[in-house]
């Protein structure tokens, strides 16, 4: 199994930056990409970004050009780089790894970002 813990959120004005990491630990080597997603009160969770093993990354149209998703595979820990943030970037966000087989790894607990206007 693999379990993934999130960190890096906090309080930030609009324009500012936040870098997220995303912690993977157990068998990291069944990880084929990593997703980021994130969900405000009320609304579905949301998919952000991903990156697979082979390096191809997706984001949403409203975070391209602001948010980038990098892993150090030494330290087995992924990250979303946040820039330009906005309040509608205000969430929580969650990091899941996708492993061989499909199937999702168990959500973390997310860490809270909130982007004051």
């Amino acid at each position: 199994q693999v379990q993934v813990a999130e960190s890096g959120g906090g309080l930030v004005q609009a324009g500012g930056s936040l870098s997220l990491s995303c912690a993977a630990s157990g068998r990291t080597f069944t990880i084929i990409a990593m997703d980021w997603f994130r969900q405000t009160p009320g609304k579905e969770r949301e998919f952000v970004a991903r990156l697979t093993w082979g390096g191809d990354h997706t984001y949403i149209d409203s975070v391209k050009g602001r948010f980038t998703i990098s892993r150090d595979s030494a330290k087995n820990t992924w990250y979303l780089q946040m820039n330009s943030l906005k309040p509608d970037d205000t969430a929580v966000y969650y990091c899941a790894a996708i492993l061989q087989g499909g199937s999702y790894t168990s959500w973390g607990q997310g860490t809270q970002v909130t982007v004051s206007s």
